[in-house]
């Protein structure tokens, strides 16, 4: 991680930047104390339809429940 103040990151912001993509973070500080973090921007690209084919699709009855695994979970049992 490299630390600047903010005259220079003013002046080497391109230099900065070309840090920055290849993966190093940036802190800019001004007195000697951090104020802001240059990060490289996460890419949140959606690609819609990707699963589309992928995925069956669910029964009509999927959220059936079995009254016997009820009972079981509720520690009903048979004697």
């Amino acid at each position: 991680m490299k630390t600047v103040n903010v005259y220079e990151a003013k002046t080497h912001l391109s230099k900065l930047l070309e840090a920055v993509e290849a993966g190093e973070r940036v802190t800019i500080a001004r007195s000697g104390k951090p104020i802001a973090d240059l990060v490289p921007h996460r890419r949140t690209d959606i690609v819609w339809g990707t699963w589309k084919g992928l995925v069956p699709e669910l029964p009509d009855d999927f959220d059936a429940v079995d009254p016997e695994l009820i009972a079981l979970l509720e520690g009903e049992t048979e004697s």
